[in-house]
């Protein structure tokens, strides 16, 4: 009876190994020309800017990173009296195979209160939190690039 149940076990372990290879060399959601804007002594807030395509359809619900006290989802878009406002979101859907870019001025990642300045070609550990239309959540933690101008931004590592 040990024996099975030991079985059992070293089976489960090296299924769960396998399924979690498996999700992180094929992300539910694709990330592409990722950067977050350096900032300089002093700044308290920056912006992070990526693509994002999913592999079905999931929303795009929260964002932390151990950079900043806060990380937000906003949007910008033209106000009244034609003045852009900025302002945070809920979240963001990403439909099945369709590219979302979160660039400036539009959608974009906000990172506030940071706890340091973030240098040029430096990274920022980001996670990403998704829900699916069932609601399951699923997250995708990576490694953005820190950057000047999107022109900079380099591959993002997920981990």
């Amino acid at each position: 009876m040990l024996k099975k149940i030991i079985g059992l076990m070293a089976s489960l372990i090296a299924a769960f190994t396998l399924t979690n290879a498996i999700a992180q060399s094929d992300p539910l959601v694709k990330v592409e020309s990722a950067w977050v804007r350096a900032t300089v002594a002093g700044q308290q807030g920056t912006g992070g800017f990526m693509k994002l395509t999913a592999r079905e359809d999931l929303r795009l619900v929260r964002v932390t990173t151990p950079a900043a006290e806060v990380a937000e989802i906003h949007e910008m878009k033209m106000g009244a009296n034609s003045v852009m406002e900025m302002r945070s979101i809920a979240g963001l859907d990403l439909p099945k195979g369709k590219t979302v870019e979160l660039k400036p001025g539009s959608y974009h990642l906000m990172l506030m209160s940071l706890k340091a300045p973030l240098a040029k070609d430096s990274t920022v550990p980001v996670t990403l939190f998704f829900k699916n239309a069932k609601g399951v959540e699923s997250r995708l933690a990576i490694n953005i690039p820190v950057s000047l101008t999107p022109a900079q931004a380099s591959a993002v590592h997920a981990h």
